[in-house]
């Protein structure tokens, strides 16, 4: 048989073997019966070397045409038995009905969501106003006007993550205390849940992302011991029961005097882990009588009212409540661990 005569007939017996190829499986088992190192246009290679240099360049065209076409061939007819596949599940899915109960299991909200319900519910019973505030803000509502002024060593304990145009995440719910008080005036009592960012070195009570609740109290003549006993109430009936606190000095710009409120940790009940760094104590809340010129920046007379304020820290109090050791957990998306928190 003449070499073009094999092509042709290969040719032939290819298209039929092709076309009979109704699944991904035999149209791979067809490629390999041809195109592969057994098959008969590498058997029709070998061949060329026995050939004339022009015998071997006519037939060479032939059976570089016949391998091209049959890749061809091959690729297209997988896209169609793709698309076959697509439109026969689509044929055979079951149509979506939804008045079917769901056979799925209940969905459930986010731990730091469930804490934030019950403390904006405690705090709303004391008549406090729930706001919100934005989370990308500018350098005078999360420094300045909080009586941090450029250059401030207080700056060096927030590691800021800047933005390109001059903007920057905020590192604490405090970036809204000025624009809550230039709205409300005083007297006022507001709380202001919010997300935080700062770039912080990651363990067991740290993340770079995290939750707090800002929260603030002006009116005429208020001390410390309003302070205390809003804290000591709200603790009281997230946790369900008394909890030992301790309030120790600490160091804040917009605060005069600053604190922070301790709880202690009820995930070691105060021996000591390391979600409490060994300490038996966690620091939940940095508070403390808002700064004069704080007041005065946002448009208080500081010589007529008084204020506290506190940062609450939403992800910390979450690990307290519901025995969480690790705060990564929060972040991670695991749902096994997060679906153990079902719907309130």
């Amino acid at each position: 048989m003449m070499f073009k005569e094999q092509i042709d007939a290969l040719r032939v017996s290819f298209t039929e073997e092709l076309a009979a190829a109704r699944t991904k499986e035999m149209l791979e088992a067809v490629r390999v019966a041809y195109l592969g190192k057994k098959g008969p246009v590498n058997d029709l290679m070998k061949g060329l070397r026995d050939m004339t240099p022009e015998e071997r360049k006519e037939a060479g065209q032939l059976v570089n045409t016949f391998k091209g076409e049959a890749e061809t061939a091959i690729n297209e007819k997988g896209r169609v038995l793709e698309q076959e596949a697509l439109e026969s599940a689509i044929r055979s899915a079951k149509k979506f009905n939804p008045t079917l109960p769901s056979s799925e299991d209940r969905g459930s909200y986010h731990p730091i969501t469930l804490i934030a319900r019950d403390v904006e519910e405690i705090f709303t019973t004391m008549g406090f106003t729930v706001e919100d505030y934005v989370e990308v803000t500018d350098d005078y509502h999360c420094f300045e006007a909080l009586n941090i002024p450029k250059h401030h060593p207080a700056r060096d304990m927030q590691d800021t993550y800047y933005i390109e145009n001059g903007q920057l995440l905020k590192t604490h719910t405090s970036a809204a205390q000025n624009h809550i008080m230039k709205k409300y005036g005083a007297p006022l009592r507001a709380i202001f849940p919010g997300r935080c960012f700062r770039n912080e070195a990651i363990d067991a009570c740290h993340e770079n992302t995290f939750f707090q609740m800002e929260g603030m109290m002006i009116d005429k003549d208020i001390s410390i011991s309003n302070l205390i006993y809003f804290m000591k109430t709200m603790l009281s009936a997230v946790f369900g029961e008394e909890l030992m606190v301790r309030l120790r000095p600490g160091f804040f710009p917009f605060t005069e005097p600053g604190f922070e409120l301790d709880i202690s940790c009820t995930i070691c009940k105060g021996r000591g882990c390391p979600s409490c760094k060994n300490t038996g104590w966690l620091e939940l809340c940095p508070c403390g009588m808002i700064h004069p010129n704080v007041l005065r920046e946002g448009g208080i007379d500081p010589e007529v009212y008084t204020g506290f304020a506190f940062g609450l820290g939403m992800t910390r109090l979450a690990m307290m409540k519901y025995g969480v050791k690790d705060i990564r957990d929060f972040n991670s998306g695991n749902l096994r661990a997060l679906s153990q928190f079902e719907n309130e």
